[in-house]
């Protein structure tokens, strides 16, 4: 299942995706906000990412208007790694070498067709492991606290 959340100005967006994700056959869970009046997207960013690090979900898709302050509320949920994407290949790539399991979209940077690619690249992708799971562990253990720093 798949976590949304937007502020008022990301929920247009976040629409014409939930659209898409009926098609594709996708099921998710919207953590609101359910209307254009002014809210704070740190509210429904975080609502979207604590499912996920929850287990709640597996994945988390949140809106506002750049990508950039609903990421930054995401990402200081312990265990999220989100990316904000105003493009296809990164999308993709997050998932392949990041293992990212959140994405923003900025509603007022990508359009409509353009955050379809983007969500369609980004749900698709696989997480590679390999060679990149030395560094998605770095992330972790920087989180907890207890990554060495050199010198």
């Amino acid at each position: 299942m798949i976590a949304l959340g937007s502020d008022h100005v990301g929920i247009e967006l976040k629409k014409h995706i939930m659209e898409y994700l009926d098609e594709a056959g996708e099921i998710y869970k919207d953590y609101g906000t359910f209307s254009t009046d002014r809210v704070n997207y740190t509210e429904y960013g975080y609502a979207a990412a604590k499912a996920v690090a929850d287990g709640i979900c597996e994945k988390g898709i949140v809106f506002c208007g750049t990508g950039v302050g609903i990421s930054i509320a995401a990402n200081k949920v312990h265990g999220i790694r989100c990316v904000n994407c105003s493009e296809p290949y990164s999308s993709l790539l997050s998932r392949q070498h990041n293992d990212t399991n959140m994405l923003a979209l900025g509603a007022r940077v990508v359009g409509k067709d353009l955050a379809i690619m983007i969500v369609r690249e980004w749900i698709g992708g696989q997480y590679e492991k390999g060679r990149h799971a030395v560094r998605v562990q770095q992330i972790t253990e920087i989180e907890k606290g207890n990554f060495p720093v050199k010198q």
